[in-house]
């Protein structure tokens, strides 16, 4: 997962300021997060970011997507002027855990020594988005 990270309008999120703002988030609004993922797309003639976040406390996700927001803005000075600009808008979708682990398995890559990805991009994200209407994944708040 080192080398993971999303950058479409000069954001430069890298891995470690993704890990950290999931970090700062969960202790602030003592929740569990135990898989996340992130995928970015042209949006409005601008540019988004959805966050796929697995937990299965009891969260609200606009409270999770202030806080995240915030959070990224001030871990990276580039994410926060992109934010004002090119970066329209950010999406979070609550998931139950067993989500990511129930993809994993029906892509054939469950188990330890396969983690899921943090950053997904192109057909990643293809699948994995067509992966939760087919099987009809009922988020736990989405904003």
């Amino acid at each position: 997962r080192t080398k993971q990270f999303l950058s479409l309008c000069g954001e430069h999120l890298s891995i470690d300021n993704m890990n950290k703002a999931i970090e700062i988030v969960a202790r602030e609004l003592n929740i569990e997060v135990n898989e996340f993922t992130v995928a970015g797309f042209k949006y409005e003639n601008l540019f988004a970011h959805r966050w796929y976040i697995g937990s299965d406390d009891n969260v609200d996700a606009q409270t999770v997507k202030e806080l995240l927001d915030k959070t990224l803005s001030e871990l990276n000075d580039d994410y926060a002027v992109e934010r004002t600009s090119a970066l329209k808008e950010v999406f979070v979708e609550i998931l139950p855990n067993d989500t990511f682990y129930d993809y994993m398995r029906a892509i054939g890559k469950h188990g330890a020594m396969n983690k899921f990805p943090r950053v997904l991009k192109g057909d990643a994200y293809t699948k994995w988005a067509d992966w939760l209407e087919a099987n009809n994944v009922q988020s736990l708040g989405s904003v």
